[in-house]
């Protein structure tokens, strides 16, 4: 087994584990913290496809920014550090069903994969230049929208934030 395989089986085995410590985990600020160990294993995969565009906008949008907002946004919103999440019969059945059928989908996807196809991978010199010329050429309009989309949302979660606010303190 090469080097990079085993990098890709660290990486894997890091995001997945971490990912089952964030659903299970009862405690909000324990499955916050295991959450930025899910997306360093997802960034370091995204390192081993040469895709380094989008391993440096993993690090920085989800581990920099919402990780980081979810964090602050759990110690600063509550009173009480530990937090514990409800749970019951009623909750978990529907989840487990559901979680059910999506494992037997994917169970049956990676069955019928054809695993021997040796894979194009792109170009180590780099993607950041491909994506960033597309971005301001051809995909310029869904960039904008995507932008005013965002800017809108953050508007939106701001006024709720501030008339529900309001309605706490009246």
């Amino acid at each position: 087994m090469s080097y990079p395989d085993v990098l890709f089986y660290v990486f894997a085995a890091l995001a997945a584990v971490s990912a089952l410590v964030v659903v299970f985990a009862r405690n909000v600020v324990y499955a916050a913290f295991s959450l930025l160990f899910t997306f360093l294993g997802v960034a370091g995969i995204y390192v081993l496809l040469h895709a380094d565009f989008l391993a440096v906008a993993q690090i920085m949008i989800y581990i920099g920014g919402i990780l980081v907002l979810l964090i602050f946004g759990v110690m600063l919103t509550t009173r009480v550090t530990n937090v514990d999440l409800p749970g019951g019969v009623l909750k978990t059945m529907p989840a487990t069903i559901v979680s059910g059928i999506l494992l037997g989908t994917l169970l049956r996807l990676v069955t019928r994969a054809s695993w021997f196809v040796e894979p194009e991978l792109p170009s180590p010199e780099g993607t950041t230049a491909a994506i960033g010329d597309r971005l301001v050429t051809t995909h310029l309009l869904p960039f904008e929208v995507a932008g005013i989309l965002l800017l809108v949302t953050i508007m939106g979660a701001a006024l709720i934030a501030r008339t529900n606010g309001r309605r706490r303190d009246a």
